[in-house]
């Protein structure tokens, strides 16, 4: 199965409105159609992406003020790839939860949000993976200022 058919199948079954852009490396959603989409190719008997293999999420820096999560699917049974991608605005980067699919978006979410911020409604454990709890912002993002103590000891050096 190509991607364009995968896309068809999006379109015909959620609208025009859910893919803003598309091309040959990945299919880029409305984050709010997001929990739709996925649930459609997990469970769409054509594609059927039934693993989650990576969410990353991205900082574009200020310039752009956008931040992105991909995910990197795979379809077992039918050995196929696909790529989406999700744009949010870094003021509020607010992304729904795909947790409930794949088991492995959990700990994906949680470390997007523990190092980047980026928050995934309703998610069920949404909270720091990596760093402590009151660890002070999130270090994979452009405008991350280290603190110089924490606890008394010093992190800069």
């Amino acid at each position: 199965m190509i991607q364009t058919t995968i896309q068809e199948i999006i379109v015909a079954t959620l609208g025009d409105a859910t893919i803003e852009q598309a091309n040959e490396q990945y299919l880029q959603i409305v984050p709010e159609k997001l929990p739709a989409v996925c649930q459609l190719i997990h469970t769409h008997e054509t594609c059927y992406f039934d693993m989650l293999s990576c969410l990353t999420g991205l900082d574009n820096g200020t310039t752009q003020q956008t931040m992105e999560v991909v995910y990197n699917l795979y379809s077992i049974p039918y050995e196929q790839k696909l790529t989406l991608k999700v744009v949010v605005p870094r003021e509020n980067p607010v992304v729904p939860s795909v947790s409930h699919l794949w088991k492995t978006a959990d700990w994906h979410e949680r470390e997007a949000f523990d190092l980047l911020g980026i928050i995934f409604s309703n998610h069920p454990n949404l909270r720091r993976i990596l760093l402590p709890e009151d660890w002070e912002g999130h270090p994979l993002r452009k405008d991350y200022q280290a603190q110089e103590y924490y606890h008394g000891i010093q992190v800069k050096y």
